[in-house]
């Protein structure tokens, strides 16, 4: 009696679980299967059978072909970038034995990326130590700005059902895209809630305050529309999806009311984006203009900043939009928001490296600055910069610039706009310094960890480091 094959691909449908907003004991309801079923296809114990993949598509509502890319590609891709890391530079792997352990063992595949993942998490808390920044890791001493990151992170910054609940709001309220007007409306009609422009000596240093006893809602007058707009769909979100951001945060371990505090902001501006922006005709617009950002900012009335922000959030299944990582810094290098949704490996420790142009944006406040890279272990990306200004509004008003970049992997370059003609061969980065193991980078401000230093008493070389070959 034959037996029905299947394949294996839990990562991907551990993903499709995750980006679902669903638990395991919730799709196995949904497929009718037990929880621990669920568990052994997701760490590629069992596999998937095609009753099952059609299964999944039905009850999901997916294209299969969606649903189901070949994992053993994706695993076969990570394992090679793995193997070319400069800790394996003396192991003679050839990449036919890459490809048999994938094909053949998955689990054990899955076994060295994910152990492979843990060493360059204990390398960059090592960094960290040795930077000075280093410490205890309990409840008390931990960093809510780190743990809220690190739950948007782990949700790849999209959360499937407040998106959708916020898309479905934005459609009620006007068709394809809405301003602060019919926001305002909104919340006149369906709250009893009036909107007043004050000025900023009266709003005491606050773009927005709700005061319930009057049942008004204070909006510094200085602000530029999108900057408006934005805030009265916060004020909003907080009011008409406040379950839907609960169920998000819903099971979220984390270890103090301050990173709870950022998460529930997080998701609030996400859901007031998810309402100026609906999920399906931004996309849409977003294939038809090429990622143009400015063209989306311009379509929805949107900052260049809200509209480069809300590209990394497009990530429904079935619908996902090129995975892009976003970073904010200021002048001195300090990041102020940092997202990733294209594996883009930007350690948590340190500044960015020197050569990315990221820092050159500032020296032509406005203009898009583009970029290829190349990473030590040959991953290739496409980067976008520009500078943004927040503040001002009126005359001797504080103004700060900082500078956004978005970055995609080289695969989905083509589908930029800002790709066409940009055929420069790749500025070779590093993530950090600490990590980084090119030698002979003049930009070098530390040497990386477990490299041997040379002396320089008979050679000095041009770069800031000397090591040795061991």
């Amino acid at each position: 009696m034959s037996r029905e094959r299947g394949v294996y691909f839990g990562p991907r449908l551990r993903r499709l679980r995750r980006e679902l907003g669903i638990t395991q004991a919730e799709m196995a309801s949904d497929l009718a299967i037990s929880p621990s079923y669920v568990a052994l296809m997701e760490r590629n114990t069992r596999p998937v059978t095609a009753e099952m993949l059609l299964r999944i598509a039905r009850t999901y509502r997916l294209a299969l072909d969606d649903l189901a890319p070949d994992d053993r590609d994706d695993h076969q891709a990570r394992l090679g970038a793995v193997l070319r890391d400069p800790i394996f530079a003396d192991c003679d792997v050839d990449p036919l034995e890459a490809t048999d352990v994938v094909a053949n063992f998955p689990g054990i595949a899955d076994a060295l990326l994910r152990l492979h993942a843990a060493y360059r998490a204990s390398e960059s808390v090592l960094a960290d130590h040795r930077a000075g920044e280093g410490g205890s890791e309990d409840a008390a001493t931990r960093d809510p700005s780190v743990e809220a990151r690190a739950f948007i992170a782990a949700h790849r910054n999209h959360f499937a059902r407040l998106d959708a609940a916020c898309e479905a709001l934005a459609g009620e309220i006007g068709e394809g895209g809405i301003g602060a007007d019919r926001i305002e409306r909104r919340l006149a009609e369906r709250h009893n809630i009036r909107v007043r422009a004050l000025p900023a000596s009266v709003m005491i240093d606050s773009a927005r305050r709700f005061d319930r006893h009057h049942d008004q809602l204070l909006i510094d007058d200085t602000l530029d529309a999108p900057s408006r707009a934005f805030q009265l769909a916060i004020q909003l979100a907080y009011l008409e999806c406040d379950a839907d951001i609960a169920d998000a945060m819903a099971g979220a371990a984390l270890s103090s009311d301050n990173a709870r505090a950022l998460v529930r902001r997080a998701l609030a501006s996400y859901a007031a984006a998810a309402i100026l922006m609906p999920y399906g005709a931004f996309a849409e617009a977003a294939d038809k203009a090429r990622y143009d950002i400015d063209v989306l900012a311009r379509r929805f009335g949107t900052s260049f900043e809200q509209s480069a922000h809300r590209l990394t959030t497009l990530q429904r299944p079935g619908r996902e939009g090129v995975p892009f990582f976003f970073v904010r810094i200021d002048p001195a290098g300090n990041v102020s928001k940092r997202l990733d949704g294209a594996g883009f490996p930007f350690a948590r420790h340190g500044g960015s490296c020197p050569l990315w142009s990221i820092h050159d944006a500032f020296r032509d406040a406005g203009r898009i600055v583009t970029q290829w890279l190349e990473l030590p272990d040959g991953q290739r990306f496409f980067s976008i910069a520009r500078t943004v200004t927040s503040g001002g509004g009126t005359y001797g008003a504080p103004r700060m610039t900082r500078a956004i970049a978005l970055c995609c992997a080289h695969d989905h370059a083509a589908k930029l706009v800002y790709a066409d003609g940009e055929n420069a061969e790749p500025t070779p980065i590093g993530v950090t310094c600490r990590l980084c193991q090119r030698p002979a980078c003049i930009a070098r401000a530390a040497p990386p960890i477990g490299r041997t230093l040379l002396a320089d008493d008979y050679r000095r070389s041009t770069a800031p480091f000397t090591m040795s070959e061991g």
